[in-house]
């Protein structure tokens, strides 16, 4: 292992090309910084510095410039972590989740937003299903989350309605709805414990139309790309429809959703509720939606 202190003084000699100057510049005397290059050489078994004639001034080997780079880097990142430990009592952390079948880019750049605005707030963000995030906010591993889910379905901080539709390409929408009357529908869907793969498959089974799994996805791209390709048909919001997509009228129109932020419960820290009323305040206007 290398010793930084050593590290730091052979920079100095070699930034000031004198042992003179070198100890002036790291409050050590002459004779100790000439001992700890002896020590740093000794432990690596090769020559670091060069003495002109005058014996004055010094240069530094192809050796010892190689190890004043390496040394630099090192010496940054140890002033690097200093500063993050010193910095950290500063900081605070919110762990907030978000749904896999949300408009990531749209949370993204708004969450980076806050972020931008709020120096002293660290995010841990975890993305999953719904039911999930449900479940790590009571078992207190995350302090807010936006979910999806019915309707009014307990307390909660904020809501918002989703209006769902059912999605299928564009470039193929008279074809695909005359096929969709008389076969089975191929579905693009979530994971198990999403609310629009729920609504999807008890639409059609209420409506006694038979369906068959073409595509799943835990991510919203992913089942935007299935449904742009033809490869299936989802049930997705309104809001997150492509410019290549189109709405089907011929299957049984879905229920709406809901967005909610929820929080764990618990005294809230100052940053938890600097976050909650940023997310209560935007999120609407992110993703399209109006406040239930």
């Amino acid at each position: 292992m290398l010793d930084l202190g050593l590290l730091k003084t052979l920079v100095a000699v070699v930034d000031e090309g004198s042992f003179t100057r070198a100890a002036e510049r790291v409050h050590r005397t002459q004779s100790t910084v000439s001992q700890q290059i002896r020590r740093l050489e000794d432990e690596l078994g090769r020559q670091l510095l060069m003495r002109d004639r005058s014996g004055v001034n010094v240069t530094p080997t192809l050796h010892g410039e190689l190890l004043a780079q390496y040394a630099r880097k090192l010496l940054a990142l140890s002033m690097e972590a200093v500063d993050a430990m010193e910095n950290d009592s500063r900081v605070s952390t919110v762990r907030v989740g978000l749904p896999e079948d949300i408009d990531a880019r749209r949370m993204a750049d708004m969450l980076s937003r806050f972020v931008q605005a709020h120096g002293d707030i660290r995010l841990e963000i975890v993305a999953g299903m719904s039911a999930d995030l449900r479940e790590r906010l009571s078992a207190g591993d995350l302090e807010l989350a936006l979910v999806k889910r019915e309707p009014g379905q307990g307390d909660c901080l904020m809501a918002w309605p989703e209006t769902l539709v059912w999605a299928m390409a564009a470039r193929s929408a008279a074809r695909a709805a005359d096929c969709l009357a008389h076969a089975p529908v191929p579905l693009a869907l979530f994971p198990q414990g999403c609310i629009y793969r729920q609504r999807a498959i008890r639409s059609l089974d209420a409506a006694q139309r038979p369906w068959r799994m073409a595509f799943g996805s835990h991510s919203l791209t992913g089942i935007q790309a299935a449904v742009s390709s033809g490869l299936g048909v989802s049930v997705l919001p309104e809001t997150v429809l492509l410019p290549d997509h189109a709405v089907c009228d011929t299957l049984p129109p879905p229920p709406p959703s809901e967005i909610a932020l929820m929080d764990g419960g618990g005294p809230a820290s100052a940053s938890r509720r600097a976050l909650a009323d940023f997310l209560a305040a935007t999120v609407g206007e992110t993703l399209g939606v109006a406040t239930a």
